[in-house]
């Protein structure tokens, strides 16, 4: 059975590859079984990933890609073939294990040696071209699934606590079913696979829950799968379907814990499969010091060593973090039901290049004009004046002034011959043309950068701190017969802090005629965090029904705590892992400044103080300069990687490892400032 459904705001696909599709729709029926288990698992990926394609042109698509891109390497192999073995003459007879000594044989051989040769090696081009179309191709619908599955995975144990909140509320199954499928900006993935429900029931006229049971089967989550099986044995039976979300919530509030559990346990992994597998290039680069020092090394060899071997393992534990660590979804803005009114609640955010909601306006009128030119001026005074709080709420604006800085210096440096420009004037001095190259670049670029990253950081997140305790203070003023505005006002006067401060501006706007909703959506997308987004979202949308909300307020705290105590534990094993990583470039770092004034230096003194025929040899095959620059070139490769990871593994943000780059390169200058 194909995959027919199209659901509205699925990915579509364009018409040039539908031509495609229809050329090669013959081919993929002479292949391909309709009922196979291949075409099936296709079609099944296809349903998870919400492509809308049925499986017969995703296939046809596929084969398409596939043969087009192995006749092109076909092409480039035959000529390939031709420039090796009928230009170049390069002659494999010689190294055939198998002599013909009949004049004929070896006749028909010469006749048809180049053009077998050419043949064979454009089949083999030709069958990796088409291997890597057609195979990379079908492999999206899979990899779309996985990363789907992943979100849903992540975003399901707060999905559920907000069903939960709502039925709360007094919200029936089909007002929960819609609810969910509208919170999109929140609930991401999980948030789609309900809309397809509600699309399902609207569009195609079916029974909601003839639509629950077809989602929990095209879902690529299989706890949603499991989730929403359970839901509709609740439904079908009558059940409490209030007390079976509440158990849900609490089973994933547990699961959301054994996964993190799991996750940090896989780190511990990798950092210990790092901290031994970064110490092979510090010893591959001593033996080959040691041969070198023989005479018996190739130089080449020690480059690679520094130039890739130390990048190449960074990097794939890089990836390999990436693969295990879970990043927070979304981004943390929430939206009204009127688009038009988004630019007033800090969706689209003023700036020197965005003048905010008088852009909606601007050629309607003379005074719209001139507000937007009066706008401008008020933004680029702002900026002048209080320039850190720009920086501070967008810290990668620092790069538009430090990065034509650095330029100015690297350019004034080589103008003036201050910087080296040649590899031999680099050799001679080691420290100072590195110091140039890179470590100036990186303190100017991201010594700014990281200081207001982390400004930014902590001033946003500064709302949680207090965030679970303050709502289980709503949660008590409501229970008292207050209205959620007399709540927040309540719990402003009493409470001190960050999150205090914005209740207290809440407060003020609704009492100048903003909507209480409109005043906490705004307070949320001033802070765009993903975590009090869902927060703030559960509220507004149970204040809509009532304003005595203390078992949703409550739920929202108990959600908040459960997230809590995770980054609690995450925070204290992350911490351990960055240890580890630490540890090993001080490692690298020690041993590298050892062999360097410790054997390197004594060697070359031993060297100079005397003479002959083995010290001219020595002196001709080490270079002491060159290793010394090779060594602090290592370290510093391995501290700007450390850092990256650290950062990574700390916050799931490689820019937050900006502060720890800095902190280990300082180390390294250090320490070679000394030795080298």
């Amino acid at each position: 059975m194909s995959h027919e459904r199209h659901t509205p705001g699925f990915d579509t696909p364009g018409e040039h590859h539908d031509l495609l599709a229809q050329r090669f729709y013959p081919l993929y029926r002479r292949l391909f079984d309709p009922e196979g288990e291949f075409v099936t698992t296709v079609e099944q990926r296809l349903a998870e990933s919400r492509l809308t394609d049925t499986v017969e042109m995703f296939l046809s698509r596929a084969l398409a890609i596939g043969v087009l891109t192995g006749l092109a390497l076909w092409l480039l192999g035959i000529g390939f073939g031709y420039g090796l073995f009928a230009v170049l003459g390069v002659d494999l007879g010689a190294s055939s294990p198998v002599r013909v000594t009949d004049p004929t044989v070896l006749a028909l051989w010469d006749a048809l040696e180049v053009p077998l040769l050419v043949f064979l090696v454009g089949l083999v081009f030709g069958s990796l071209g088409f291997a890597a179309g057609f195979g990379s191709y079908v492999l999206l619908p899979y990899s779309k699934a996985a990363a789907r599955k992943r979100e849903i995975n992540m975003l399901l144990s707060d999905a559920v606590s907000y069903m939960y909140a709502l039925s709360v509320g007094g919200l029936n199954q089909i007002e929960i079913l819609q609810a969910m499928a509208m919170a999109e900006d929140t609930y991401g993935e999980v948030a789609r696979e309900f809309q397809s429900i509600v699309q399902e029931t609207e569009y195609f006229d079916t029974d909601y829950r003839t639509a629950i049971r077809n989602q929990a089967v095209e879902t690529p989550s299989d706890e949603l799968g499991q989730f929403l099986t359970d839901m509709l044995s609740i439904i079908n039976s009558g059940g409490d379907l209030q007390q079976f979300l509440d158990d849900q919530k609490e089973k994933h509030m547990r699961t959301a814990k054994q996964q993190q559990e799991t996750i940090l346990e896989t780190l511990e992994l990798f950092g210990e499969m790092y901290m031994t597998l970064s110490l092979f290039p510090l010893l591959l680069i001593v033996v080959l010091v040691i041969m070198t020092l023989l005479g018996q090394a190739d130089p080449v060899m020690l480059y690679l060593s520094v130039y890739g071997l130390i990048p190449l393992i960074g990097l794939g534990f890089l990836v390999l973090i990436a693969t295990a660590k879970w990043d927070e979804p979304g981004e943390g803005y929430l939206h009204l039901d009127e688009e038009e009114d988004d630019i007033l609640l800090g969706v689209s955010s003023t700036g020197l290049f965005n003048r905010g909601i008088i852009e909606s306006f601007v050629g309607e009128g003379s005074i719209f004009d001139h507000i937007k030119r009066r706008e401008g001026g008020f933004e680029l005074v702002r900026f002048l004046t209080r320039p850190h709080h720009v920086f501070r709420d967008h810290p990668t604006y620092t790069f538009a002034v430090t990065v034509p800085l650095t330029a100015v210096f690297l350019g004034s440096a080589i103008v003036s011959g201050a910087a080296p420009t040649s590899w031999s004037a680099l050799v001679a001095r080691p420290v100072w043309g590195t110091f140039v190259y890179v470590y100036l670049p990186v303190y100017v670029v991201f010594t700014p950068f990281a200081v207001f990253h982390l400004w930014n950081l902590r001033s946003r997140r500064a709302v949680l701190v207090t965030l679970a305790n303050d709502l289980r203070k709503l949660s008590s003023a409501n229970d008292t017969g207050l209205t959620l505005l007399e709540s927040i006002r309540l719990v402003a006067d009493t409470s001190s802090g960050k999150l205090a401060s914005e209740f207290e501006i809440i407060y003020a706007k609704v009492k100048f005629g903003m909507s209480l909703k409109e005043a906490l959506v705004a307070f949320n997308n001033t802070y765009h965090i993903p975590e009090l987004a869902r927060t703030v979202r559960l509220v507004t949308k149970s204040q809509e029904a009532s304003n005595h909300i203390t078992a949703v307020l409550r739920t929202a705290a108990q959600v908040r705590e459960n997230h809590d105590d995770i980054a609690r534990e995450q925070k204290a094993r992350t911490r351990m892992q960055v240890v580890v990583i630490v540890m090993s470039f001080l490692t690298l770092l020690t041993v590298m400044a050892v062999l360097k004034t410790q054997f390197i230096d004594v060697m070359a003194d031993l060297t100079a103080s005397t003479s002959g025929s083995q010290a001219t040899a020595f002196a001709s095959s080490v270079d002491s300069n060159l290793l010394s620059l090779l060594f602090f070139h290592a370290v510093t490769v391995q501290a700007i990687l450390a850092g990256l990871m650290s950062g990574f593994i700390r916050e799931s943000d490689l820019l937050s490892g900006a502060k720890y780059v800095i902190g280990l390169m300082t180390v390294a200058l250090l320490v070679w400032l000394v030795v080298g």
